[in-house]
C-alpha cells in the first residue's frame, strides 16, 4: 500500500507596516517548523551590498551576490539602518531589482529543505505575486494609531530620539506609498482572510491564527504536514 504523499504548508502574509506581522510570522514559522522569510529584508540587504561596494553596475552587482544570499545575513542589524532605509526605497523601485528579489522569494517559498514542513512568507504582495496558491493567506493590520505607539517604542528600544507624531506622520505617508505604488501594492485580496491585531498581543494574534490554520489542517487530515 502506498502512503498518500503530504502537501508542504505555505503560509503567506501582507501586511501594513508596524501591525505585528513580522513577530506573527515568527512565531507561526517556529511552531508549524516553516522556512522563514521577511521579504522586506531583502531589498534593505541589497541596499546594504550597494552602499558597500558601490557597483557601476547595480543589476549584474546583485544578481551574482544575491544567488550566494544566506538567510541568517538578513539578522544584519545593519539592515535597520538610516542609510540603508533611504536606499532601499530608491532600488525597490526598480523594476529589474524587483525581478531579483520576486526570483530569490519564490526560491524560498517553493524549494524548501527536508528539514521544514513548508514556508511562510510576510510582505507587501506576497498574497498574490509570490505564493498566489499558498495554503493559508492573511492580511494582518492595525489602525494607525496603535501601529505608531508600536514603532515608536520599537525605535525608542533601539536608541533613536523619534516622537510619536513624527512616527504618525512616516507611516501615513508609507502606507499611501505602499497601496499605491505602481509595482505590487499592497491590496487585501478577495481570497485573504483580514487579522485585526489593534487589541491583540503577539500571542494574541498568534493563537488566533493558529486557530485558523489548525482547523483547516484537521478538516483535511493528512494531506498536509504539520506538527
Amino acid at each position: 500500500m502506498r502512503l498518500k504523499k503530504t502537501k508542504p504548508i505555505r503560509i503567506a502574509i501582507d501586511a501594513t507596516a508596524g501591525s505585528g506581522s513580522t513577530s506573527l510570522a515568527q512565531r507561526l514559522a517556529r511552531h508549524y517548523k516553516l522556512r522563514y522569510l521577511d521579504t522586506g529584508k531583502i531589498y534593505r540587504w541589497c541596499a546594504l551590498q550597494i552602499i558597500q561596494k558601490k557597483p557601476k553596475n547595480k543589476i549584474n552587482f546583485l544578481k551574482k551576490r544575491i544567488k550566494k544570499l544566506n538567510l541568517k545575513k538578513l539578522q544584519d542589524k545593519r539592515l535597520i539602518a538610516d542609510e540603508v532605509a533611504q536606499v532601499t526605497s530608491q532600488i525597490a523601485k526598480n523594476p529589474k531589482i524587483r525581478r531579483l528579489v520576486y526570483n530569490f522569494q519564490k526560491n524560498i517559498a517553493y524549494k524548501i529543505p527536508r528539514k521544514f514542513k513548508g514556508s511562510i512568507l510576510n510582505g507587501r504582495d506576497i498574497t498574490y505575486k509570490i505564493i498566489p496558491d499558498a495554503t493559508f493567506k492573511f492580511y494582518v493590520t492595525a489602525s494607525i494609531f496603535e501601529r505608531s505607539r508600536r514603532r515608536t517604542a520599537e525605535l525608542k528600544k533601539l536608541g533613536k530620539n523619534i516622537t510619536f507624531k513624527e512616527v504618525l506622520k512616516s507611516l501615513k505617508k508609507r502606507d499611501k506609498s505602499d497601496k499605491n505604488r505602481r509595482y505590487s501594492p499592497l491590496r487585501l485580496g478577495h481570497d485573504s482572510l483580514l487579522i485585526n491585531t489593534t487589541r491583540l498581543s503577539i500571542t494574541g494574534s498568534f493563537l488566533k491564527v493558529k486557530k485558523i490554520i489548525d482547523r483547516k489542517l484537521n478538516n483535511y487530515g493528512n494531506n498536509f504536514k504539520a506538527r
